[in-house]
């Protein structure tokens, strides 16, 4: 799951992290308000939305008058914001961040995540912040730090000065890097985290360490524990698809191809996906109904396949353990039923009541094209969805 920028600052204050002062508007009187009560300019007008690269798409301006405020607010809500990480498409700005302007002496890269290769919370630094950290990783590699976190010691002192020094902080500084790294540490797991991202951290002319920018990505397995960070959750920034999957308890995640999968497993559902494109075709989703899915759960899997009008045809892909092949081929049956099925649909079942399946879709009088075996299923939904 993932919060709005202002969310997050909220966040990191709670935790002691220094950040600008400033406020969420909704329209472009409320922001000349908050300006006004932010104190003297110049002031940082920000769309919010669920993406990077904000600056380059004309989402982060500068105001140096409450009216410009004002008028830079009306042109930014409402607006198509598009950035490398929005696609084409874009997303629609619906509300901005006014906060306080600062004097920017140096710009720093702090991030805190999860490294899968040593199971330890690792942080990774940079003294090129304001850059995206990937083009830094692929052009200085050796301008990055990293310090990986012991779970049991925690971020120590010393890790946080060395990380200090190598981000070519001096005097008075390093406490204060120490102080904010410490707060980032324990923000990520006092809130459950997979991910936490400042960039810039800001060194000011003054001295003072800032956080411009926050990003936070949190563990959703852990988000019953953090029921406030639960309800900042902003389904408008969503898929409207993904979103319904998990009223479902459903792994579903929308792709740009025409034909739908429906499968038990992640990695299943990763090998019927690959196995498709091998074949010629390009699947339109990845969707697991998971080991133990219901007939209804089964149902509105299928349903939400084919609520996207991409959809040429579906390969349904079983493997029937704690999932039965039974509990599928009935919730495929409802489900193209209820949906007046149109588009080809070839079933591939194995495993557990599998003969019991196959029996109740070859009685079922529906159109079903059976499969052997995975290559053999991809061959025949990529034929069908190409006859179609």
């Amino acid at each position: 799951m993932n919060i709005h920028e202002y969310q997050a600052k909220a966040i990191l204050r709670e935790f002691g992290v220094p950040v600008p002062d400033g406020h969420v508007c909704y329209n472009g009187a409320s922001a000349r308000e908050w300006a006004k009560r932010l104190g003297d300019g110049p002031w940082v007008v920000k769309a919010q939305i669920h993406a990077g690269g904000r600056g380059k798409g004309g989402g982060v301006k500068l105001a140096r008058s409450a009216d410009e405020v004002r008028n830079i607010a009306r042109e930014m809500l409402g607006m198509t914001l598009r950035t490398h990480q929005t696609g084409p498409e874009g997303k629609l700005v619906t509300r901005i961040l006014v906060e306080n302007g600062c004097n920017i002496g140096r710009e720093l890269y702090v991030s805190l995540l999860v490294d899968r290769a040593t199971d330890k919370v690792t942080v990774m630094a940079s003294t090129e912040g304001g850059m995206d950290i990937e083009e830094v990783a692929a052009n200085t590699p050796e301008k990055i730090f990293k310090e990986a976190i012991d779970p049991l010691l925690g971020l120590t002192p010393f890790q946080c000065r060395s990380l200090a020094f190598q981000l070519g902080l001096t005097g008075k500084q390093i406490p204060k890097g120490v102080a904010v790294l410490q707060g980032l540490y324990n923000t990520f797991i006092g809130c459950d985290c997979a991910l936490l991202e400042i960039n810039p951290l800001v060194v000011t002319n003054e001295g003072e360490l800032l956080c411009l920018d926050a990003k936070f990505g949190f563990d959703d397995n852990a988000i019953f524990r953090h029921h406030r960070i639960g309800d900042m959750r902003d389904y408008d920034e969503e898929d409207p698809n993904e979103v319904e999957a998990s009223q479902h308890d459903l792994s579903y995640v929308s792709l740009t191809g025409n034909i739908g999968c429906l499968v038990n497993g992640a990695g299943l559902a990763m090998a019927t996906m690959d196995i498709i494109k091998h074949s010629g075709g390009n699947p339109a989703n990845f969707l697991d109904v998971g080991g133990g899915a219901t007939i209804e759960r089964v149902t509105e899997a299928f349903k939400l396949i084919l609520s996207d009008k991409n959809v040429k045809g579906i390969l349904v892909n079983i493997f029937g353990g704690i999932m039965k092949c039974d509990v599928i081929a009935t919730g495929v049956i409802e489900a193209a039923k209820q949906v007046s099925l149109k588009v080809p649909l070839v079933v591939r079942l194995e495993g557990t009541n599998v003969d019991l399946g196959k029996k109740l879709l070859a009685d079922s009088g529906l159109n079903i094209v059976a499969a052997d075996g995975m290559a053999d299923a991809a061959k025949k939904i990529v034929q069908a969805v190409a006859a179609a």
